[in-house]
C-alpha cells in the first residue's frame, strides 16, 4: 500500500502550535504563573505575525491557513478572556462583551452557510483594530495581574477594547444582515 506523501506547509504548521499554545497558557494563567504565562503569549503573538509573513512573503497562502489563522486567534483570546474574568482579573462585563460578538459572528456564519448563502470574510479595519486592543488588554493584565494594584491605563484599555468590540461586532451584524437580504454570493470585508 502506498502512502500519500506529506507536504507540510510552514505557515500552516506554525499556526497549528499556534493553536496548540492556547491550552498550555491556560494552564499558566490557572497556577498564576503570570511570567511564563506571558511568554507563551507572547510567542503566540509573534508566532502569528511570522506565519502571515511567511504566507504571504513565499506565497504559501493556503484555504486551510485561511481558516487555521482565526481559529489561533480565537482560541486564544477567548480562552484568555474566559480565564482572566473567572479569576477576577479583567471585569467580567468586558469577557461576555468579548466573548459574545465572536459567537454572534460564528452564529452569523452559520446561518449563511446554512441557507447556502456564499461569502468569503475578510477582516475589516474596526476588526483588526479591535483584535489589537483585545491583544494589547491581555497583555496588560498579564503585566498587572493583582486587582487593587492596577494602574489606570488597564482601565481605560478595558473600556477602549469594550467600545471596539461593540462597534466591530455590530458592524459585521450589518454586513451580515445586508448579505442576508441580498441572498447572493457577497463580499464581506
Amino acid at each position: 500500500m502506498k502512502y500519500p506523501r506529506l507536504t507540510i506547509n510552514v505557515p500552516n504548521f506554525i499556526t497549528v502550535i499556534r493553536i496548540l499554545l492556547t491550552p498550555l497558557f491556560v494552564i499558566f494563567l490557572q497556577r498564576e504563573m503570570f511570567p511564563l504565562a506571558i511568554l507563551v503569549f507572547t510567542i503566540a503573538g509573534i508566532s502569528d505575525g511570522l506565519d502571515g509573513f511567511i504566507a504571504r512573503y513565499f506565497n504559501q497562502r493556503t484555504e486551510l491557513g485561511a481558516y487555521l489563522d482565526p481559529i489561533a486567534d480565537k482560541s486564544l483570546l477567548m480562552a484568555s478572556f474566559i480565564t482572566l474574568g473567572v479569576q477576577q482579573h479583567i471585569p467580567g462585563w468586558l469577557a461576555v462583551i468579548v466573548i459574545s460578538r465572536d459567537i454572534v459572528i460564528v452564529m452569523g456564519i452559520a446561518v449563511l452557510t446554512i441557507m447556502d448563502i456564499k461569502i468569503r470574510i475578510h477582516p475589516t479595519l474596526i476588526s483588526k483594530v479591535t483584535t489589537f486592543a483585545q491583544l494589547f488588554t491581555v497583555f496588560l493584565t498579564l503585566l498587572y495581574p493583582q486587582i487593587p494594584s492596577e494602574p489606570m491605563a488597564k482601565y481605560v484599555m478595558f473600556w477602549i477594547t469594550a467600545v471596539l468590540t461593540t462597534v466591530s461586532g455590530l458592524h459585521y451584524m450589518v454586513l451580515g444582515l445586508n448579505t442576508f437580504q441580498n441572498g447572493q454570493d457577497r463580499l464581506i470585508r
